[in-house]
């Protein structure tokens, strides 16, 4: 194993077992590298590395800190990686999207706040009759940051944020191409939203799930050549019955 790798472990170790916590401050380069057996080279090297990925976090003349290690700032480097995905690719995320989607919705059913909803509500009220595809795609990214951020769930919630990014252009170019679809990502938004109000989880997870695979459908549809989409085909999503009053 390459001699940063080592040191990287061995700090990661430290953590591991609760020796350094979130916060706390690395004894100083010298005394670290004598305790762990490493060089300072391969310590500094290491430190680097880790830094990069948010769980070390170097101040400029302080010394080295472990950070928060919360999963919005781990998962940070996640987000970074996936923005060099593949146009080829999209559908791959769009399909991991469909199956976490739907579960944050439910869960911010269930645990969203009522100002946090009064909020929601106001974002489907922010967007003009006629909006442009830009100015809603940008409220649909708000709108489900906004339920991830509800489902109560930090891991989800940045799982979910990391997938933003490669679906936008998808979003982008089914709101400039298909008919319809401007109105329909309207109304879909407003279901979810009232399943959500209505404190309905599962009606909120059936929406959310219409909502996704409608999207990734026509993606699949539109890239697929005529006459190959039985086998990687999806079923037509059916909009939810509305729930018993």
């Amino acid at each position: 194993m390459p001699v940063t790798d080592v040191a990287i472990d061995k700090i990661k170790d430290m953590i591991i077992s609760g020796e350094l916590a979130p916060g706390d401050r690395l004894p100083k380069e010298a005394e670290l590298a004598q305790r762990l057996g490493l060089s300072r080279s391969s310590l500094r090297e290491a430190v680097k590395a880790l830094c990069l990925i948010r769980v070390l976090d170097v101040r400029q003349g302080d010394g080295t800190y472990v950070t928060s290690l919360e999963p919005n700032l781990l998962l940070d480097a996640m987000t970074f990686v996936v923005d060099f995905h593949r146009d080829d690719t999209v559908l791959d995320f769009l399909a991991v999207r469909r199956i976490l989607e739907p579960a944050a919705t439910a869960l911010a059913a269930l645990h969203m706040g009522e100002e946090d909803i009064a909020e929601l509500g106001a974002l489907l009220d922010e967007l003009a009759d006629a909006p442009t595809v830009e100015a809603l795609v940008a409220n649909d990214l708000q709108f489900h940051r906004k339920i991830a951020d509800g489902s109560g769930n930090p891991v989800l919630c940045s799982l979910l944020d990391s997938l933003s990014g490669p679906t936008a252009r998808a979003r982008i170019w089914r709101g400039l191409t298909q008919e319809g679809a401007v109105a329909r990502t309207r109304e879909q938004h407003t279901a979810i939203y009232e399943a959500i109000a209505a404190r309905e989880p599962e009606l909120a997870r059936s929406w959310a799930t219409v909502h996704i695979a409608g999207v990734e459908q026509w993606l699949r549809s539109t890239l697929t050549p005529a006459g190959d989409t039985a086998e990687n085909d999806i079923a037509e999503p059916e909009e939810p019955a509305a729930a018993a009053s």
